[in-house]
């Protein structure tokens, strides 16, 4: 069994998402043990107790420093012996140390086809923003695993999603949470609680049932 820690700031609709498909049996293998959150006023934490899951809040604001957080979050994470960190709309900057001891057992959905808008500066609405600037036709989004850049972890899969005449940023964003963020979040972390992953020479390859890559 796989446990889960999925650290959320906002609404957690992703969380939710990954709760549902738990729920569900469309993901096996895997529970959520805790869901944590920098935001104490983050309706993730309500989702969270609405399903029985622990929810903390961790927030850098109580901190005297930034160091003093990034141990506190650690410790969160050995408390609960957590396997894979889920990384659903987090807006805090992971330390080198995290990265480095949890070595491709965090990943993260970013709303869009990585590599284009993405890195620093874009999340939320300014990723759709920059899409829709630049006038692309096709944008989607991607589950990855988190190294030390931003962004720049092995990509696990992607969904694109079609730019329609007269999107907003906030029509847009929607859409690509409906058809890509809430069905490949989900479906990565089947893939990884099944083995079916294997990181390899900086890439993340898929395995099918007889571990050969698809």
């Amino acid at each position: 069994m796989l446990n889960l820690a999925v650290c959320v700031s906002g609404g957690g609709t992703n969380l939710q998402a990954v709760i549902d498909s738990i729920e569900n049996k469309a993901v096996t293998n895997a529970k959520i043990k805790v869901v944590i959150s920098n935001n104490p006023g983050a309706y993730a934490l309500e989702r969270a107790k609405n399903h029985g899951i622990k929810g903390v809040c961790i927030s850098p604001k109580d901190f005297g420093s930034r160091e003093e957080f990034n141990q506190a979050f650690l410790a969160q994470l050995d408390y609960f012996q957590v396997d894979l960190v889920v990384l659903a709309g987090f807006l805090v900057v992971l330390p080198e140390s995290m990265t480095q001891k949890y070595r491709n057992r965090i990943i993260n959905v970013h709303p869009s086809l990585i590599p284009s808008f993405c890195g620093t500066g874009y999340y939320g609405l300014k990723v759709h923003e920059g899409a829709l600037a630049r006038g692309v036709k096709v944008t989607g989004a991607t589950v990855h695993f988190v190294d030390e850049g931003t962004d720049t972890g092995p990509i696990i899969l992607q969904q694109p999603v079609m730019v329609e005449q007269g999107d907003t940023p906030e029509t847009l964003q929607r859409r690509v949470m409906e058809q890509a963020e809430w069905k490949i979040l989900p479906k990565a972390i089947d893939l990884i609680a099944n083995g079916k992953v294997q990181v390899a020479d900086g890439k993340a390859l898929i395995l099918d049932e007889l571990g050969t890559c698809v």
